[in-house]
C-alpha cells in the first residue's frame, strides 16, 4: 500500500528533481522513495564500538595488534 505524502521544496530544486527523474524516466516520488529505503535501511557493517565490546579485554595483550586480531576472528568465522 502507498502513502501520500507532503513535501515542501523549493521550486528551482523541484524542477531540477524533475528533470533529472525525466532522464532517468522514473517519477520524483520514486526518487524520494528510493531514498528513503536507502537511508533507514539497516547496516550491515558493525560499528567500530560493537566491535570493541565483543573484545575480552582481558584476554587482550595491551601491545597486541587489534587490527591483525580483528581481521584474524573475521576469518575464523566470529
Amino acid at each position: 500500500m502507498k502513502s501520500r505524502l507532503n513535501l515542501t521544496i523549493e521550486d528551482s530544486l523541484l524542477r531540477t528533481m524533475k528533470s533529472y527523474a525525466e532522464k532517468q524516466r522514473t517519477s520524483v516520488s520514486d526518487l524520494v522513495e528510493n531514498y528513503f529505503r536507502q537511508v533507514t535501511k539497516p547496516s550491515k557493517q558493525e560499528s567500530f564500538v560493537e566491535m570493541i565490546d565483543k573484545l575480552e579485554p582481558h584476554k587482550v595483550d595491551k601491545k597486541a595488534d587489534l587490527k591483525a586480531l580483528y581481521y584474524s576472528d573475521k576469518k575464523n568465522g566470529n
